[in-house]
């Protein structure tokens, strides 16, 4: 049986679902939501035992792989909370990365159980051998559909406690996949031990109190309010597509209910910004914003900065799906840096490392390190390969050995483990990290290597440009790359040989630049769906190689 919850930050949580019950036992009659359903947290605690009972009775049980696609929203947080306590393994994946790589990702976890609305399910319809492994279909919402277990009838017998079931630290809790917005999705594996410091950081971090009202752009970290004691307000948009954001809707969320914090990626504060600015929009109630999943331009800063009080904070974090949070700056200090230069000519500012989280700078590689004594660091101010260790930092992906051997490093001095984060960039002298882009999508020449953010800063001063992306095209000597510049012209404005000049003038006058002599027009460029800013630059890269020939 469950035990009593002392302290929310205790070791002795049986799992993460007990932060639920500990905070139902706490202030059981305080909103756990508040919009588009209102519930209390003892009555989602009840809810969460009355399905935990209900998918324990119909065969998910302690260890079951279950595929989650379910919309955020309260059937949702009560089905993770109910296969936590049950001891099953939450599987989360994004459905903005595409139904073909979604159905590849899945075929990997080989899942036992699979509950999601009905749209959802029709791709089993489709992708059959995905599935093959899955014994037990249980579908949100209806109870019509014939061989798939419904859950709007639940159970009428009076709400039991459903013991939750202890579970070791380092067990595996959770799956999540990581977007595949520049290579293939990866299977992240999640222990108890990640989610509560995850939960535990998050708190201090950014001095989140139980009085809070969240406004939730994000699924995952609306679990992580339910686990602060917050009151949270779904988001009135579509999570999956951010980019079709409404931000009369969002807007209204956040005054109607008195939000006192948000996530937003940059899309979400840009969007919200730019209606801001020309409708004359406040948001006096908010006291801190939280962003990530992307860098944050200045001006989007600046933008949201006029909409609320002088008093609230901006955190613009970086991070990753096998390690979130990794750094914390605030926009206030971000405003102030380096103000007269050219903006992310010297890379991105992406700020200092949290607390408990070790960042490092090694020599850049492709293959793998096996032991942290191979690892080259790099010296302060070299630009080199970020990599990470912690308390909430994934040591391994889900049966997926090549992607460890690439992205894991053991130190015998520690017995922990490096996650190399894939991005390039460099620690300055007042400890600060800063970004140049995917290792990935460097561009290595026969002079030297060329990194995407630092050289697309040089074309995106250029006033009829809209973005910039570098890209390598196969050059005559081997292992190395023909570099390229694609761009994507702001509406209105449309190639030409005058524009073409402009934009060859400003490279060549340029020395992070000045051997770039190649520049490709594209109507729009592919962008990842959820936070519509990291470029599909390997995509494009073909493109132009085609266009080129």
């Amino acid at each position: 049986m469950q035990q009593t919850c002392h302290n929310v930050f205790s070791n002795d949580l049986l799992n993460i679902s007990d932060y639920l019950r500990f905070n139902a036992e706490r202030f059981p009659d305080k909103p756990a939501l508040l919009y588009p359903d209102k519930i209390t947290y003892k009555e989602l605690n009840s809810k969460v035992d009355l399905y935990s009972y209900y998918l324990d009775i119909k065969g998910i049980k302690m260890g079951t792989k279950t595929v989650m696609m379910v919309p955020a929203g309260m059937e949702f947080f009560t089905l993770v909370f109910a296969l936590l306590r049950i001891g099953a393994l939450p599987v989360m994946i994004d459905p903005g990365m595409g139904i073909k790589a979604m159905a590849k990702a899945l075929a990997s976890v080989k899942p036992d159980a699979f509950i999601g609305i009905l749209k959802a399910h029709l791709l089993r319809l489709f992708y059959p051998n995905t599935f093959i492994s899955v014994r037990n279909n249980i579908i949100t919402g209806f109870q019509f559909v014939k061989g798939i277990k419904g859950l709007n009838k639940l159970l009428k017998d009076k709400p039991v406690q459903f013991p939750t079931y202890s579970v070791e630290d380092n067990s595996v809790a959770a799956i999540f996949f990581t977007s595949g917005s520049t290579g293939q999705p990866k299977g992240v594996i999640y222990t108890p031990g990640m989610l509560k410091n995850q939960i535990r950081i998050t708190r201090s971090q950014f001095r989140i109190g139980s009085d809070e009202i969240d406004l939730c752009t994000f699924p995952l970290l609306g679990l992580f309010a339910i686990c602060h004691g917050t009151s949270s307000v779904i988001a009135d948009m579509d999570m999956v597509h951010p980019s079709r954001l409404d931000p009369v809707k969002v807007i209204k969320n956040i005054n109607d209910f008195g939000c006192t914090q948000m996530f937003g990626s940059p899309l979400i504060l840009d969007r919200i910004s730019e209606y801001g600015a020309v409708n004359g929009v406040k948001l006096p109630s908010l006291r801190r914003i939280i962003s990530a999943g992307a860098p944050v331009h200045k001006f989007i800063l600046e933008s949201f900065s006029r909409m609320i009080d002088k008093e609230a904070n901006i955190h613009t974090t970086y991070g990753a799906t096998e390690a979130l949070p990794v750094t914390d700056i605030l926009a206030s200090e971000l405003l102030q840096i380096n103000p007269d230069e050219t903006e992310n000519e010297t890379g991105i500012c992406i700020g200092y490392p949290i607390e408990g989280m070790d960042v490092r700078i090694i020599k850049i590689s492709d293959v793998p390190i096996n032991s942290w004594k191979d690892a080259n660091q790099m010296p302060v101010t070299e630009i080199g390969e970020i990599v990470v260790k912690g308390a909430w930092v994934t040591t391994k992906y889900l049966d997926n050995e090549d992607a460890n051997r690439l992205s894991k490093i053991f130190d015998e001095n520690s017995n922990e483990i490096w996650h190399r984060m894939g991005d390039l960039g460099r620690m300055d002298r007042k400890g600060r990290l800063w970004f140049v882009g995917r290792k990935s999508q460097r561009v290595i020449t026969a002079d030297r290597t060329l990194f995407t953010i630092p050289c697309e800063a040089v074309y995106n001063q250029h006033p009829c440009v809209a973005r910039s992306a570098l890209v390598g095209v196969p050059a005559d000597e081997p292992d190395t790359k023909r570099p390229v510049i694609c761009i994507q012209l702001k509406p209105g404005f449309h190639p030409g040989k005058r524009l073409s000049q402009e934009l060859s003038e400003l490279g060549c006058s340029n020395n992070l630049t000045k051997e770039i002599s190649d520049i490709v027009f594209f109507k729009k460029f592919p962008v990842d769906p959820r936070h519509n800013a990291k470029i599909f630059r390997e995509r494009l890269a073909r493109w132009a190689a085609n266009r080129m020939k």
